[in-house]
């Protein structure tokens, strides 16, 4: 397996598998997608295994502490030389879930942000999630402002 950053070219694979994973009110749309592949595709952590991206991990940096909903969607909002990782989304496809494909990316994710010099990472996840990103370091900071998708979100960071 092997881990490489996104190009244009994944646009529609990345695409596909943000709505296999997500419910459409949460997912991100294709143009969304397209807009951050444009202004950050170094911040997208593709897994690949015998050249099928099977999981993904994507997010923009920032000086802001706190991930906001309108991070989302203006990628304008991306601060290359910012101070914070945030994650919005970790992806997986159905048939690959369960075997640790996302925590392979997840562990390349928070190697790279440390490597970069951040002050850690941020990401917000639904409730029964909380546990399974507490094992790569997070920290849960409680419910989040964040009103993305109508959900219930709670805010997790890793602070180095």
């Amino acid at each position: 397996m092997n881990i490489r950053h996104a190009t244009a070219a994944d646009l529609d694979i990345l695409n596909q598998i943000e709505q296999e994973c997500f419910p459409p009110a949460e997912a991100a749309s294709r143009k969304a997608l397209e807009g951050r592949l444009a202004v950050y595709p170094d911040y997208f952590w593709l897994l690949e295994d015998e050249g099928q991206v099977v999981s993904f991990v994507n997010g923009m940096a920032t000086d802001l502490p706190d991930l906001c909903d309108e991070m989302f969607d203006d990628p304008t909002m991306h601060n290359d030389k910012g101070a914070w990782q945030m994650i919005f989304g970790v992806n997986t496809i159905l048939s690959r879930r369960k075997q640790g494909c996302a925590g392979m990316v997840l562990e390349r994710v928070v190697a790279d942000a440390r490597a970069q010099g951040r002050k850690g990472l941020v990401l917000t996840c639904k409730e029964h999630l909380v546990h399974y990103y507490a094992k790569f370091g997070f920290v849960s900071e409680g419910v989040s402002q964040s009103e993305h998708g109508g959900a219930l979100w709670y805010q997790m960071r890793v602070t180095f």
